[in-house]
């Protein structure tokens, strides 16, 4: 289809406005195999020393695909790197298979202790570029703005770089060395927010940063409020005093910091798993203080016939629809092992009965 974005109507869902024309379209990533199952061409990926039309590329595709779904914004990302993250690889049976499957490993780091933190090489705030943000505001066109993400979030980095046994070690035995992982990794990302939050073309700014597991918080509250909720503060008032919302995707029980996320403040909340708490009974609870992004169950997705998506898709938006403040898209992300037909079933949903 020829679809003609309209941002506005993002921006009345997440400022809770009332309800608008249409329920909006929302979602995090897309794995590159799905790209290229949807686009029906192969997914663009970035060579290993990119230039700036290597991005554009990128952007033009990733933008595309937006619009041919119907979604009124598109997704970039500041570039800072963090190397030398310990990894653990596994083979990927997903249909839209990867080569391996990655994750970080969670019993090593690469910044255990003083010396690591010490020669670790630290990215300068000098060394945060914007190339993938340049690109898409070349490219994007009228009506649609971009939603910006840098490279994980607080919590996220902090255990990327310690590994989560040996930072939770470190939290009793080096909280010296805590304090100045959390600044150091909170600093960067504020300067991420802050070399794209002035462009016009940047409407939503979001950070990603799983707190939580099935049941609590990946760290004590208390840690998270003392380390982490303080640089989302100082985050949101940079990105409200450009006038913009400020979102976040957290995965996880985080039933009891939900006020303190409601306080920063955040503009709405992405991730939702029935099996913890459902986007119905979020909205119930919490949707007259925060939007609400996305919700549609990631097992359902992932496990699901067709069928079984239609129907789990028309009961959530018959109860998150009234009132406005709520956003279609999955639980989490467009992962490689989500059917794409159940995806493009869930968004057929949402045109069908999507229009207040």
């Amino acid at each position: 289809m020829t679809y003609q974005p309209d941002f506005e109507r993002m921006l009345k869902v997440l400022w809770r406005r009332g309800e608008p024309d249409r329920v909006p379209f929302y979602e995090l990533f897309y794995d590159p195999e799905v790209i290229s199952a949807i686009m029906d061409e192969p997914a663009v990926r970035l060579p290993e020393n990119p230039v700036a039309d290597d991005y554009r590329r990128l952007m033009r595709q990733r933008i595309d695909l937006r619009l041919k779904l119907g979604y009124d914004y598109a997704q970039a990302h500041p570039r800072m790197i963090l190397p030398d993250r310990a990894h653990l690889l596994s083979d990927d049976t997903a249909e839209l298979s990867h080569d391996a499957r990655v994750w970080v490993d969670e019993n090593r780091g690469v910044i255990e202790n003083w010396a690591d933190y010490e020669r670790y090489p630290w990215p300068a705030i000098g060394q945060i570029t914007t190339p993938e943000v340049d690109a898409a505001c070349e490219l994007i066109p009228d009506g649609m703005k971009l939603q910006v993400t840098p490279p994980g979030g607080v919590l996220e980095n902090v255990m990327w770089l310690m590994g989560y046994v040996p930072m939770s070690m470190a939290m009793a035995d080096a909280p010296d060395l805590i304090d100045a992982m959390f600044d150091r990794v909170g600093e960067l990302l504020l300067a991420c927010i802050e070399a794209v939050v002035d462009c016009e073309q940047v409407g939503i700014i979001n950070i990603n940063d799983d707190l939580g597991f099935k049941s609590a918080t990946l760290v004590s509250p208390e840690m998270l409020r003392r380390h982490v909720f303080p640089w989302y503060r100082r985050m949101a008032e940079v990105v409200h005093a450009h006038g913009k919302p400020f979102t976040l995707h957290c995965c996880g029980n985080v039933d009891e910091i939900i006020e303190d996320i409601i306080a920063v403040p955040f503009e709405a909340k992405h991730s939702y798993e029935d099996v913890i708490m459902p986007v119905t009974e979020f909205k119930r609870r919490f949707g007259d203080r925060i939007a609400v992004e996305g919700g549609i169950d990631m097992h359902l997705l992932s496990s699901g016939s067709e069928e079984q998506v239609r129907q789990y898709t028309r009961r959530v938006m018959e109860e998150c629809m009234p009132g406005g403040g709520w956003a279609l898209g999955s639980g989490n992300s467009l992962a490689n092992y989500v059917p794409v037909q159940n995806y493009l079933a869930m968004l057929d949903v949402g045109w069908e009965m999507g229009h207040y």
